[in-house]
């Protein structure tokens, strides 16, 4: 038992960094390569942590082995404009100019119902406020409303609005964000006069937001709470 036991903790570790080490794509944004590499290495995990006379290393190398072929795919992917029309496809208009492309649904093998549903999970229940939709190489469906049906914006009433930057976290459970403090020029002293404010220490929150319009938000960490 402790031998499956430590042999999973190893497969664990090892797919934990080859995913980290492929990037941050959700499962529905990840190309077809990325995708079938996913599914290999789930595969290939498995087997080692579950049969001890099957050695370890006949897990580890494939698993390493799809990571070099995931490194020289997405350098290809960079470098060559055709070859990444290869790999991963080009994307597709559904819909253009608010008429559904037919042949382009039955070459995408796209029902109208799918389309539907996508557009449904845009926020688009009225197929008719559709003026272009664009079903990209990940799956990913885009909509570009028709002009008339879009939501309107502060630059169409030509209002200027307030620049708003980035928010920071200062503080998370009590822990100070130094990295954080030393991007926007401040120091402890500095936090421990704003969160002062609040009625508490930095080590006292259980969250300190510095947000982009130089507001604060701060949380007191329950202390029934343990």
């Amino acid at each position: 038992m402790i031998l499956i036991l430590v042999r999973s903790v190893i497969i664990y570790l090892l797919v934990l960094f080859v995913m980290r080490f492929m990037g941050k794509r959700e499962i529905g944004q990840m190309q077809p390569f990325e995708l079938a590499i996913s599914i290999m290495i789930a595969d290939l995990a498995a087997s080692p942590m579950t049969e001890i006379g099957i050695p370890i290393f006949y897990g580890i190398i494939p698993i390493f082995g799809l990571l070099l072929m995931h490194v020289i795919i997405s350098v290809i992917n960079l470098k060559s404009i055709r070859m990444r029309e290869i790999i991963c496809g080009k994307p597709r208009i559904l819909i253009y100019r608010g008429k559904i492309d037919e042949r382009a649904m039955i070459e995408e093998n796209f029902t109208i119902n799918e389309l539907q549903e996508r557009l449904r999970v845009n926020n688009i229940n009225n197929l008719g406020d559709v003026e272009f939709a664009i079903l990209e190489t990940s799956g990913q469906i885009s909509v570009v409303q028709k002009p008339a049906k879009r939501a309107l914006k502060p630059e169409d009433f030509n209002m200027e609005v307030p620049y708003e930057g980035i928010a920071y976290d200062l503080v998370i459970d009590g822990k100070i964000m130094t990295e954080n403090l030393d991007k926007l020029g401040k120091d402890y002293n500095w936090l421990e006069q704003e969160v002062g404010k609040f009625n508490m220490k930095p080590e006292e929150a259980l969250i300190v937001v510095l947000n982009g319009d130089s507001t604060m938000f701060c949380q007191k960490k329950d202390d029934n709470i343990k």
